[in-house]
């Protein structure tokens, strides 16, 4: 029997002998205590934070516990100088509220457990280790993930070996075969996961409409680009050893990677650049634009994986040299994914664009006299092309003349932001932690996606094309990058341990 359950019973046999407030047992807009989730928030860095303020107001959920490596608010980086400071100020109704240190942008763990107790105007634990809290917090439901990505793998086993429901952030894991643990651990616990990028995914209706009728003919090509990074990329590993800021524990952050000096280069929002850390631009942004294009067009895995990408020069002394970077990912990419046919569908390819990087403005959109925006996907046929993505207000067919004879595009969903909005993939989680139907955004709908951001990483670290064994789960032409799907664990970090 759930915890959840556990406390409804609970609730209920008091109520048969005592007088229980009306807020307590739910009124019109509450839901009684026994009712929610109590919710462990693993990560509170400026995107933790952020995220957290519209769960708060989420009347099934109840924050009960944070926990991160970084106590206090030293050193934090954002796209923004006061944003999340005025959104705090914004939820918490409290135009003066400060993240305690002067000048710094919010996070850390006494900022996020100040925020969750003055809205609650309740308590709230807090923990700098998650192994600590899922042993110890033994009121907790479900835990949601928001740390780097190095972590999001090993956190999410931890949990669901312990029977608590997750929500990740991008990506599953930063390494192919440690999020294959992850769904085997997903499948054998049952317990209900949400993978947060599924409510950002776009309707793929009309596309595949046009597609299944012929519009374009033959669908070819898949080309998605993006303006990410918006954050240094670092050729070269940090210099120097700065002291590590009081209240951070680097022990932690590292987690399961391997030991070195503590550098703020490494942490906080540049933690993506770094293989070790992160996922690159894909796993940023790839996992919004793409998982319901995998799904529509029914990808699993690709075959070839072909990257190219920029290099960094320096000079050794009057010299100039070009930096061998295994490090970090590069600043600019772009990168093939080749898919065998399926049913009727033919053969398709798959290329990927970041740094600034995207295809040929097509003729099609030249007669409009338009260009490519900075993000976007095409689909192109050998009849014709559709264009789409985010910045594009409804797919369509180009040039524009094309769209003369076609329907008035669908109106686009609604995302209100009002307080205890719930988004449809929060909702059908909720719904599966209280005993119904998979969430659609469950991890197990994503392991495609996840598959090509995890070999996209490995194909820029070789440098070369991939012919990727997927029965196996291995590279077939370079056996020594095989070393790349895996990581090797520090003592006490294996996920098969934890």
């Amino acid at each position: 029997m759930s915890s959840i359950q556990n406390r409804r019973q609970f609730i209920e046999t008091a109520a048969a002998f005592s007088i229980v407030p009306r807020h307590v047992l739910g009124g019109s807009g509450r839901v009684p205590p026994s009712d929610q989730i109590t919710l462990g928030y693993i990560g509170t860095g400026t995107q933790g934070i952020r995220e957290m303020l519209g769960l708060l107001s989420v009347p099934e959920i109840r924050i009960v516990a944070v926990c991160d490596p970084s106590e206090r608010a030293l050193g934090y980086r954002d796209f923004s100088a006061q944003g999340l400071l005025k959104a705090i100020r914004r939820t918490l109704g409290n135009p003066n509220w400060s993240a305690g240190a002067e000048g710094e942008i919010p996070g850390g763990l006494h900022a996020a457990r100040d925020i969750v107790q003055t809205y609650y105007r309740g308590s709230c634990a807090s923990y700098i280790d998650f192994r600590e809290l899922l042993d110890k917090q033994k009121d907790l439901d479900a835990v949601k993930v928001m740390t780097p990505d190095h972590l999001h793998g090993v956190i999410a086993i931890a949990a669901m070996k312990r029977h608590k429901h997750v929500i990740t952030h991008k990506p599953i894991s930063n390494r192919l075969k440690e999020a294959r643990m992850v769904f085997d651990t997903a499948r054998k616990t049952g317990v209900a996961t949400y993978f947060v990028p599924w409510d950002a995914n776009g309707d793929m209706t009309q596309v595949m409409n046009w597609i299944r009728e012929g519009a374009i003919g033959t669908l070819r090509e898949v080309h998605n680009w993006s303006s990410r990074p918006m954050w240094p990329q670092y050729a070269t590993i940090p210099t120097g050893m700065p002291p590590v800021p009081e209240g951070f524990h680097w022990d932690l952050w590292l987690g399961p990677e391997a030991e070195r000096p503590y550098h703020p280069d490494y942490t906080h929002m540049v933690f993506r650049g770094w293989y070790d850390f992160g996922g690159g631009s894909m796993a940023d942004m790839g996992h919004y634009s793409l998982w319901s294009v995998f799904n529509a067009l029914e990808l699993s895995a690709p075959t070839t994986i072909d990257p190219m990408f920029s290099h960094n020069c320096a000079f050794r002394g009057n010299v100039a040299y070009t930096i061998k970077n295994d490090y970090s990912f590069p600043t600019a990419t772009t990168v093939r994914f080749e898919y065998p046919a399926r049913g009727a569908r033919g053969p398709v390819s798959l290329i990927w664009y970041d740094g600034g990087m995207r295809p040929p403005t097509p003729e099609e959109l030249e007669q409009d006299g338009q260009e490519l925006p900075r993000e976007g996907m095409m689909f192109t046929g050998d009849k014709g092309k559709i264009l789409a993505g985010f910045l594009i207000q409804s797919p369509r067919l180009i040039p524009q003349r094309r769209m003369k004879d076609q329907p008035a595009p669908a109106t686009e969903r609604d995302r209100p932001h009002e307080p205890g909005y719930v988004s449809p993939g929060l909702r059908a989680w909720i719904n599966a932690c209280r005993g119904g139907a998979p969430s659609p955004g469950n991890f197990l709908a994503a392991t495609a996606i996840t598959e090509a951001v995890n070999l996209y990483a490995v194909a820029l670290r070789a440098g070369r094309k991939l012919r990727y064994d997927a029965a196996a789960q291995t590279i077939a032409n370079i056996p020594e990058v095989n070393r790349y799907l895996t990581r090797e664990y520090r003592r006490g970090w294996n996920p098969e341990s934890i």
